[in-house]
C-alpha cells in the first residue's frame, strides 16, 4: 500500500450470471510530496461475485491544517463504499451512497467536536459508482473528476470555493466540517473506452487540463498513466499530497432499469408511420398488426448490415389512445431489460441498435419466419403427441430460464409463441414481464383472463397477485390444453371483467382419446387451481415431459383422482359393509342356521373350482 493509502477488492471470486459484465482495469499512484503526512486516501471494489453493485469507487483529501485530516479521508472513503455495497442492490446507488456520506459526516462532525486530538477534522471527497450504464458521482469539496472520451478531457465535479478565491486552498465544503453536508449528486452516461480519473488538488493544482488530457491521451495503461500524472505533477514544483485514480471502462453490464427508464423517457411519442416511410433506416415495408394501442410493421434495415436481420419487426405505440404511452415506454423497458440478461434460443430478442440511431419510441426486434402456435392449433391436422410434446418440452424450458432469471412472463399463451419455419421455436413479447427491482402492479395485474391463475383474480383474494412462477405455469399448462385440443379451454373461455370460478377442469383425454393418460395427468397438475399443487417451475415440468412416458403415475394424478379424492368415504362404506355382512352373520347363527359350516363348504368348493385338475400322466409306449 502507498502512502496515500489504497485498496482495489474484488468482492467475490465468480462472475455474475450474465452474458454481459463490467469490466474495467485501473491504476494508482500517490505521493506524500514535502508534507509529515499523506493525508490522500483512495480505494475501489468492483462487485464480481454478483455484479448487482457494479463499481464503487472514491479518492478523499484531508482538510490541511485541521487535525486528524487523514483519519477523516481514510473514514470517508472506507464507509461510503463499505455502506453502499452493504445494501440492497434494488436500491438506486443516490440513496445509498448518499446515506452513507450522511451518516460518516454525521460520525466525522460529532468526534471533531468532542475529541482533542481530532478537532475539526474533515476532508474533500469524491465517490462514483459505475452501475448499468450510468455513472453516479457524489462531490464535496475541490477533489475532482475527470473523464477523457474519444480525446475530450471533461471535469465532471465543480470544485466548492468562494468566487474569486479558485486558486486558493479554501473550500466551503467538507465532508465533517458542518452537522448536515451539502452533496452534489451528478449523473451521466457511461461507455466502453472512457477514462475516469480522481485527482487530489496536488495533481490538478499543478498540471492544467491540456497536460492531463495529454498524458491520458497517451493511452498507457492505467499504472503507467497515474505515475506520470503523479510525477509530472511533483515536477511543476508540486510540494502536497498527490493522488490519482484512473479507472478504463473495458466492457459494460447491462443497463439497469434506472439506466433504461431514462433513456426512454427522452424518445418522444411518434404518430406511427405508413407502408413505404422511413424512421430512422427502417423502411417499413408491411403492416402485420394495426390495434387500438399500437401499429406492428415488417421493415428492412437499410443502414446497417447485419447478417440474418435484414427484415426485423418494428411496434410502435399510438399517441391518441388514453395510457399509450406509459405503457409503450414500460413495455420498451421491460424487453429492453430481459434482453440485455436473457440470451436463450427459444426466447425472442430485442435488438439493440447503435448509440444516436433511435430517435422516437418503438420496439425493433428481429422478424422471425413461421407461424403463431395461435393459428397452428386452428388448422388440420390435430398437434401429435410427439410434436406437442417437444413443443411443451421446449416452452417449459425457455420459461424456466426466464424464472432462473427472476423473470416472470405473465402473458404466455399461443398468439405470443412463434413456431419457426426451420423447426424451433421462440417465446415473445415480455412487456408486461415482472423483473427484479420494478414490482409496480398494485393497481393491474397484467395478462390474458383465460390463461391467468386463480390467485390474479382480485375476486378471489383481497389483493390479487403480481405473478410468480406457478402463474406462468398455469398459462403454460392453459397453452398445452388449448393445442393439444385444437382451441378448448380447460375452464371455459373467461372474458375480461370476468370472476370466473375454477371447478373440476375437463380431462384432456375427453377430447383426444388417443393421448397418452400420463399428458393428461401432466396438464392437470398444470392448471390446478392451487398453486401449491402446480409445477415448482418451468425446469421441473420440462423434466416430467421428457420423463413421463416412463415414469410412474404423478402423485397429483392420485391425489386427485376418483379414488384420491375420496379416500374417506370409500373406507367408510366398506366399513357400512363389513358391519351389515358380520351382523347377518352373527344372527343366523343365534337363529340356528349352520353358519359356520356352510361357509366351511362354500370356501372347500371355491378352492376346488380355482384349482385347475391335471391331467393323469401319459405312459410312454415300451420297446
Amino acid at each position: 500500500m502507498d502512502a496515500g493509502g489504497f485498496l482495489r477488492q474484488s468482492c467475490g471470486m465468480t462472475p455474475p450470471p450474465y452474458t454481459m459484465r463490467l469490466n474495467i482495469a485501473t491504476g494508482f499512484a500517490s505521493d506524500i510530496g514535502r508534507r509529515d503526512e499523506n493525508q490522500d486516501f483512495a480505494a475501489l471494489c468492483l462487485d464480481e461475485a454478483r455484479g448487482h453493485h457494479g463499481a464503487v469507487a472514491a479518492i478523499a483529501d484531508g482538510v490541511g491544517g485541521m487535525k486528524g485530516g487523514r483519519v477523516a479521508a481514510e473514514l470517508a472513503v472506507r464507509t461510503f463504499i463499505d455502506d453502499y455495497l452493504g445494501q440492497s442492490d434494488l436500491l438506486s446507488p443516490r440513496r445509498t451512497a448518499a446515506r452513507a456520506l450522511e451518516s460518516i459526516n454525521h460520525w466525522l462532525y460529532r468526534e471533531g467536536t468532542k475529541n482533542e486530538d481530532l478537532k475539526g477534522m474533515s476532508c474533500a471527497f469524491t465517490g462514483i459508482v459505475v452501475k448499468g450504464r450510468r455513472l453516479h458521482v457524489f462531490h464535496i469539496g475541490d477533489t475532482r473528476l475527470w473523464r477523457l472520451r474519444e480525446g475530450v478531457l471533461t471535469q465532471l465535479t465543480r470544485d466548492h470555493k468562494p468566487e474569486g478565491a479558485e486558486q486558493t486552498n479554501f473550500i466551503t465544503r467538507a465532508v465533517g466540517r458542518e452537522e448536515a453536508v451539502r452533496i452534489d449528486y451528478l449523473v451521466f452516461d457511461v461507455a466502453p473506452h472512457d477514462r475516469l480519473l480522481l485527482t487530489t488538488d496536488g495533481v490538478h493544482q499543478h498540471l492544467n487540463p491540456v497536460q492531463i488530457g495529454a498524458i491520458l491521451e497517451q493511452r498507457a495503461s492505467p499504472q503507467e498513466t497515474v505515475q506520470r500524472l503523479v510525477s509530472g505533477a511533483l515536477s511543476n514544483h508540486g510540494d502536497d499530497n498527490t493522488t490519482a485514480l484512473l479507472i478504463d471502462i473495458i466492457d459494460l453490464a447491462p443497463a439497469t432499469v434506472d439506466d433504461l427508464t431514462a433513456a426512454i423517457a427522452e424518445l418522444p411519442l411518434i404518430e406511427p408511420p405508413k407502408v413505404g416511410d422511413i424512421v430512422d433506416g427502417f423502411r417499413m415495408e408491411r403492416i402485420l398488426a394495426d390495434g387500438l394501442y399500437s401499429r406492428v410493421f415488417r421493415a428492412r434495415d437499410i443502414r446497417e448490415n447485419r447478417p440474418g436481420l435484414q427484415s426485423v419487426l418494428l411496434k410502435f405505440p399510438k399517441p391518441d389512445t388514453i395510457g399509450a404511452e406509459a405503457a409503450a415506454r414500460s413495455a420498451f423497458m421491460r424487453e429492453a431489460w430481459v434482453a440485455q440478461r436473457v440470451n436463450h434460443i427459444w426466447i425472442g430478442q430485442v435488438l439493440t441498435l447503435a448509440p444516436g440511431r433511435q430517435t422516437c419510441l418503438y420496439v425493433a426486434q428481429p422478424f422471425y419466419v413461421g407461424e403463431t402456435l395461435e393459428r397452428r392449433l386452428k388448422r388440420a391436422p390435430r398437434v401429435a403427441l410427439e410434436e406437442g410434446v417437444s413443443i411443451a418440452t421446449r416452452l417449459a424450458k425457455a420459461i424456466g430460464s426466464l424464472h432462473r432469471a427472476g423473470i416472470i412472463h405473465r402473458d404466455i399463451k399461443p398468439e405470443n409463441i412463434i413456431l419457426l419455419s426451420d423447426g424451433g421455436l421462440k417465446l415473445v413479447d415480455l412487456g408486461v414481464a415482472r423483473i427484479p427491482g420494478m414490482q409496480k402492479d398494485h393497481v393491474f395485474v397484467p395478462g390474458t383472463p383465460s390463461y391467468k391463475a386463480p390467485e390474479l383474480f382480485e375476486g378471489r383474494n383481497r389483493a390479487a397477485s403480481p405473478g410468480d412462477e406457478r402463474s406462468d405455469i398455469f398459462a403454460l399448462g392453459v397453452t398445452l390444453y388449448r393445442m393439444f385440443t385444437g382451441g378448448a379451454y380447460p375452464y371455459g373461455e373467461i372474458e375480461p371483467g370476468q370472476t370466473p370460478k375454477f371447478n373440476r377442469p375437463e380431462r384432456l383425454l375427453s377430447k383426444r382419446r388417443d393421448l397418452p393418460a400420463w399428458l393428461d395427468s401432466l396438464i392437470v397438475q398444470a392448471i390446478a387451481p392451487d398453486p401449491a399443487d402446480r409445477f415448482h417451475d418451468g425446469f421441473e415440468m420440462a423434466f416430467k415431459l421428457e420423463t413421463g412416458a416412463f415414469g410412474a403415475e404423478p402423485d397429483f394424478a392420485k391425489k386427485h383422482s376418483w379414488a384420491g379424492r375420496n379416500q374417506v368415504g370409500i373406507w367408510r362404506t366398506a366399513s357400512v359393509v363389513l358391519f351389515v355382512i358380520a351382523a347377518g352373520l352373527l344372527a343366523a347363527e343365534a337363529a340356528g342356521y349352520p353358519v359356520w359350516p356352510m361357509m366351511k363348504a362354500w370356501g372347500e368348493s371355491a378352492a376346488k373350482i380355482a384349482t385347475p385338475t391335471r391331467a393323469p400322466p401319459r405312459r410312454l409306449p415300451q420297446g
